[in-house]
């Protein structure tokens, strides 16, 4: 028998791996990506799920970091995304960050190799034809104009959108290691067993507070016909940071903790500023938290003032973007099906998660689910007790019972249900208060872990007959 193809619209990483999950399950599937047909203000390549903002997939520890966890599950679902991020790692201290263009290249390579997978190079304008009947939106933040126009029309909503910002790269060579060092904040190790990951760039009291005065100070990009568009607090511009208080930037992207510069020791730099590999020859570096509205002409200027960074070459300055997201808690259901026309699911950035790594997981579920429903099997998301099924919990609406607006979130373990904390060890030995914390964490990674393997048993199962 035939089986009819999943179409789905968007080559980022949701678009990528929600293709990925559904042929790998069997069924022809169809990728629509308007690169290079139509670009976009933030993409450079026509690679599919090119990182356009950071390299870093965050924390990759599932024991302890929630995202490190959703890493883990993404995995045992034979994610894409993870696959390739693995394979393409550059160091990162405790993170996963990975080589962009290789990262790129091989998740490309990978689907345009599948013999179910067909990609098409176009730009699906409107809502999708009618003849297909199973279709994923995973345009992203970056969805075109026609494309959020026709969905403000079908779904009644006044706005799909919020403001992003990417951060500036570096050149190494250009980088003062007189005056910067390597270190990884508190010596952490990444999976590499790197615990010098990242460049780091002190500031005194005096250089820091000149450094916020040139960032209140200088001309910004405006766009007054989206002055009422939120910003992603995850990604905010150091300008909004530093507009929220002067000492916020220190206690966010520039605190000092857990770094010792080796050439003063007993000095604590008042601030720092880390850079972080963004390329496997490591001759790229990322501004880690420094994504900025500043206007092209002054941001080298206005970043040059950071010690280490005096002679600076910016391979790309930063830059801001228009994203878009649905009310996903008043428009989908729980299969991320769009109530007013159930042939459409939505994945990624435009569901309302934010990150790379969220994005990636609402595709491999959506695509998990759009095949099983073609196979005649339908499944149910994981349990709200893994890191996927409590983000599918929070972009249907499970934890906005209290009422207040959507906003888009990362992955973390207050959207899981609560365990108590452990008061003793394996061996009966007593856990200190401060300590209780953490090993309330790894307890609820093992139950999320436990959880999926059984969804997963179940899903086989189900398969099988």
């Amino acid at each position: 028998m035939t089986i009819k193809p999943v179409h789905v619209i968007g080559g980022g990483l949701a678009g990528s791996e929600a293709a990925w999950q559904i042929a790998q399950a069997g069924v022809p599937v169809v990728l629509h990506e308007m690169r290079p047909v139509r670009g976009t203000d933030a993409h450079q390549t026509e690679a599919l799920a090119e990182l356009v903002c950071s390299n870093s997939f965050r924390s990759d520890d599932w024991r302890f970091n929630a995202v490190g966890l959703l890493h883990a599950e993404m995995r045992r679902c034979d994610s894409l995304i993870l696959s390739a991020g693995d394979a393409h790692q550059v160091p990162a201290g405790g993170a996963l960050a990975v080589d962009r263009d290789g990262f790129a290249a091989a998740v490309t390579a990978r689907l345009e190799a599948h013999p179910l997978v067909e990609i098409v190079r176009e730009e699906v304008a409107g809502l999708p034809p009618a003849e297909w009947d199973s279709v994923i939106i995973a345009t992203g933040p970056l969805t075109s104009p026609a494309m959020a126009d026709a969905l403000l029309g079908l779904t009644g909503e006044d706005s799909l959108s919020f403001f992003d910002a990417i951060a500036p790269i570096i050149h190494l060579d250009s980088i003062d290691m007189d005056i910067a060092w390597r270190q990884s904040r508190y010596d952490k190790e990444g999976p590499g067993g790197d615990a010098a990951a990242y460049i780091n760039c002190p500031m005194n009291r005096e250089q820091y507070e000149a450094f916020i005065d040139a960032l209140l100070n200088g001309p910004k990009t405006e766009f007054k016909e989206w002055e009422n568009v939120p910003y992603f607090d995850g990604c905010l511009p150091i300008e909004v940071m530093a507009e929220r208080g002067r000492e916020t930037l220190r206690h966010g992207p520039m605190k000092p903790v857990g770094l010792t510069n080796p050439r003063d020791p007993m000095v604590k730099a008042h601030a720092i500023v880390q850079l972080r590999q963004d390329n496997a020859l490591g001759t790229l570096w990322n501004m880690v938290g420094f994504q900025t509205k500043l206007k092209h002409g002054v941001q080298a200027e206005v970043f040059r003032m950071i010690p280490g960074l005096q002679n600076a070459q910016f391979a790309r300055l930063g830059g801001l973007h228009r994203n878009t997201f649905l009310n996903s808690p008043r428009l989908l259901d729980g299969q991320l099906r769009l109530k007013a026309e159930p042939r459409l699911r939505f994945a990624g950035q435009v569901t309302g998660v934010e990150g790379y790594v969220e994005s990636a997981a609402i595709g491999l579920l959506t695509g998990r689910l759009a095949a099983a429903e073609r196979l005649g099997r339908p499944i149910e998301t994981p349990p709200v007790t893994t890191a996927l099924g409590a983000l599918v919990a929070h972009i249907t609406g499970g934890h906005l019972e209290g009422g207040g607006s959507f906003q888009p979130m990362n992955i973390n373990y207050g959207l899981l249900p609560p365990m108590e904390a452990p008061k003793k060890d394996a061996s009966g030995g007593k856990i200190p208060m401060k300590e209780r914390g953490r090993a309330k964490k790894q307890l609820m990674s093992q139950r999320a872990l436990d959880d999926l393997d059984r969804w997963l048993g179940a899903e086989h199962l189900a398969a099988a007959e």
